[in-house]
């Protein structure tokens, strides 16, 4: 099979490779993607009409734009129960797979038998008003003190309170010198749907709102364990589970322990990055070494015979008795006093940072358990920092002996490349199997906007081109490490809609002799899209998925919102796919296919 899988992906397009076995499949590539038939096999004619007005749509401005006002409007003249039959037969039978575990399943399963797997998630979105959401975001990033002053003081002197950042101690803590502007809150841009339109945003409201977000998540692994065949994945997104404040203040306590190191060693990045050892910690101190408080601080330094691996005992993160405000205290390389990296954190702060965590700790405990893999979505660069070092912790934990956790990477960031090296460094020294979504990115317009307006660093690669080298240099980077005892505990999924992209990757898995059935490369699109894609890769023999959100019609119309201005955003590409919709619709009226019901036999890597 490995061999006929390997003359499957390198045939010329004329040759067809057989399969050794009647009920299973393998085709050739076209590595153009240029072929409908091979694209649409899985379709029936009506669900290619479909899909050709649904793009036609997509590719009218005005109607795109308008496009929640027209629905909210239509299901007010329509009604319930009209409305939702029309959105069935259009743009939610379009990107969406169903109403619940029950009715997504026929999709699920015809997916599968054309060789393509899925990644499940409850697409429902609560539908606020930017003044509402605004509103969640001020309440939920600013610490218990702050906000009770606010309130008290009314909501005109916010503007004063992101002045004195949401890191400062209410509790007479000394402020850090040279405040990290992008780790505060900025009332512009609490609504932080801004320029998002391929990304579902997450308001906290209270505690009881993170529970339900945990049940929902529960029911996708239930989901994706019934009825994928333990081939399915699961995402997740953490701001679902806790309130954004305190991952504000650790994102910002990370990068305060990167500027102390640079203090100590020069240059910059993390403490990976330095190599840096336990001595030379005690040299940089001098006398100071010898205080108490500086000595305990060293024994809780994690290291290695390589140098020192973490600053902080970040395993302690996930323990239940960890306390937030006395674990990130450093040395004052002058005085050897301690001082503070984070705010003072309240005891009820404290304990809803532990329930973020338990709540996580729990969905993957129980994803374990019922052999579904879970992928924690990037977010925004002011919380990512302390979402990946979450993510490692994690992979830490559970990915000792195989795939369960895999972290995303966004590759508009100047700063991706760095970070996997360094996660991939770790991994290697702390013996856990490394598993990365690779992604352009979901935020770029409001990173940009938000570094504009706020007065730091762009953190963005400056054009399309700059991210696309970005990613494909982050790609060679990992796949040129599969090899040897590596090659078995790395694995990427190419989450691309760009044909340049995937290609490219396809090649570097010949140049490393990475086998599709290898299981170390996978690739990813969303439902409803880029199929020309998704499906002959899929029907190659390669580890293909799609990104299938599910649930009730009303409640996912946020998410049909958002496709269709994803869809407007890349016109270049969605003029190929109709043109190929287009062929394959006449290629079937002409001979006499058009009643053509689709019989896969593939089975999926």
């Amino acid at each position: 099979m490995a061999l006929l899988r390997r003359l499957a992906v390198n045939a010329p397009r004329s040759v067809r490779v057989l399969s050794s076995s009647p009920s299973s499949r393998v085709d050739d590539l076209d590595l153009n993607f240029n072929s409908p038939k091979d694209a649409f096999k899985s379709k029936k004619t009506s669900e290619l009409v479909r899909a050709y007005f649904v793009y036609q749509i997509c590719s009218v401005n005005w109607l795109v734009e308008n496009n929640d006002m027209l629905m909210k409007r239509l299901r007010q003249v329509v009604g319930q129960r009209l409305f939702e039959m029309f959105m069935k037969a259009t743009f939610y039978g379009q990107f969406v797979a169903g109403e619940d575990q029950n009715t997504i399943k026929p999709t699920i399963e015809r997916l599968r038998s054309f060789g393509v797997k899925s990644i499940l998630d409850y697409s429902v979105e609560e539908d606020l008003s930017q003044e509402e959401a605004e509103k969640r975001e001020v309440s939920g990033s600013l610490n218990s003190e702050q906000l009770t002053e606010l309130l008290k003081h009314g909501t005109g002197n916010f503007q004063e309170f992101i002045l004195t950042g949401a890191s400062i101690s209410a509790c007479g803590d000394k402020q850090e010198e040279g405040q990290l502007k992008q780790y505060h809150v900025e009332q512009r841009f609490a609504d932080r749907r801004y320029k998002v339109t391929s990304a579902r945003t997450y308001f906290y409201l209270n505690e009881a709102s993170c529970e339900k977000n945990m049940e929902a998540f529960l029911k996708s692994i239930d989901a994706v364990a019934g009825i994928t065949k333990s081939t399915g994945l699961m995402a997740i997104k953490l701001t679902a589970l806790g309130r954004p404040q305190l991952l504000l203040q650790l994102s910002e306590v990370i990068m305060r322990a990167r500027n102390y190191m640079q203090q100590i060693g020069g240059g910059t990045g993390n403490v990976l990055t330095h190599h840096k050892t336990i001595e030379d910690f005690q040299r940089y101190f001098g006398d100071h070494s010898s205080k108490p408080q500086v000595q305990e601080f060293m024994k809780k330094i994690t290291s290695d015979k390589e140098g020192i691996v973490h600053l902080f005992p970040w395993s302690n993160i996930l323990d239940e008795d960890m306390n937030l405000s006395d674990s990130f205290r450093v040395p004052d390389p002058k005085t050897g006093q301690m001082r503070r990296l984070i705010s003072q954190i309240s005891p009820k702060e404290e304990e809803m940072f532990r329930n973020m965590l338990r709540r996580l700790n729990h969905i993957i405990r129980i994803a374990n358990d019922a052999d579904v893999r879970i992928m924690i979505d990037a977010e925004q660069t002011y919380f990512q920092p302390a979402i990946s070092r979450i993510c490692l912790e994690m992979m830490r934990r559970y990915n000792k002996d195989k795939f369960l956790v895999f972290n995303t990477y966004q590759t508009y960031l100047k700063n991706t490349y760095q970070e996997i090296l360094t996660d991939l460094e770790q991994a290697q020294r702390q013996n856990f199997y490394w598993g990365a979504k690779l992604v352009r990115g979901a935020y770029i317009e409001q990173e940009r906007a938000r570094a504009a307006a706020m007065g730091y660093e762009d953190p963005t690669c400056e054009s399309v081109d700059a991210t696309t080298v970005s990613f494909h240099k982050c790609l060679k980077e990992i796949l040129s490490r599969v090899k040897g005892p590596n090659k078995e505990r790395l694995g990427i999924m190419v989450a691309s809609h760009n044909e340049d992209t995937v290609r490219y990757a396809i090649q570097l898995m010949k140049e490393h002799d990475i086998k599709p059935e290898d299981k170390v490369v996978c690739f990813g699109q969303l439902l409803g899209m880029c199929d020309h894609i998704t499906f002959p890769l899929g029907q190659a023999g390669y580890s293909a998925y799609k990104y299938v959100p599910y649930g009730p019609v009303v409640e996912v119309l946020p998410y049909l919102s958002r496709r269709a201005n994803e869809n407007r955003g890349f016109l270049k590409k969605i003029k190929k796919e109709k043109k190929l919709i287009l062929k394959e619709i006449v290629r079937r009226v002409a001979t006499g296919q058009m009643f053509y019901k689709p019989d896969g036999h593939y089975t999926p890597v």
